[in-house]
């Protein structure tokens, strides 16, 4: 599978993710088969188009936590009713998706 075309299934994916639900890098990686990728998603969604209005941020780390660079991202969740644990991170309890029940 060439970059652009493992970028593309990325981006599919991070489409799939519904409003109020997070998935995490590895988890992201998964479901485009190739578990030992999390930081080629990483750099996927870095380099996603603005044109393509990918809701990346829906995607935080096996944590739950956000992008430290990103403070506009903890709003996003935010507004989509994302529960959030007292240290600040995503509740991945309440708000981790789950592709197979949703």
């Amino acid at each position: 599978m060439d970059r652009e075309q493992f970028y593309r299934e990325i981006y599919d994916i991070v489409r799939a993710i519904p409003p109020g639900r997070v998935a995490t890098y590895g988890q992201i990686a998964s479901l485009a088969g190739r578990p030992l990728c999390s930081r080629m998603v990483g750099q996927a969604l870095h380099r996603a188009p603005a044109s393509s209005r990918l809701p990346c941020h829906r995607v935080v780390n096996s944590q739950g936590r956000t992008v430290p660079a990103w403070p506009e991202q903890k709003i996003l969740l935010e507004n989509e009713d994302v529960a959030f644990r007292s240290n600040g991170h995503v509740d991945m309890r309440r708000s981790r998706w789950n592709p197979e029940t949703e």
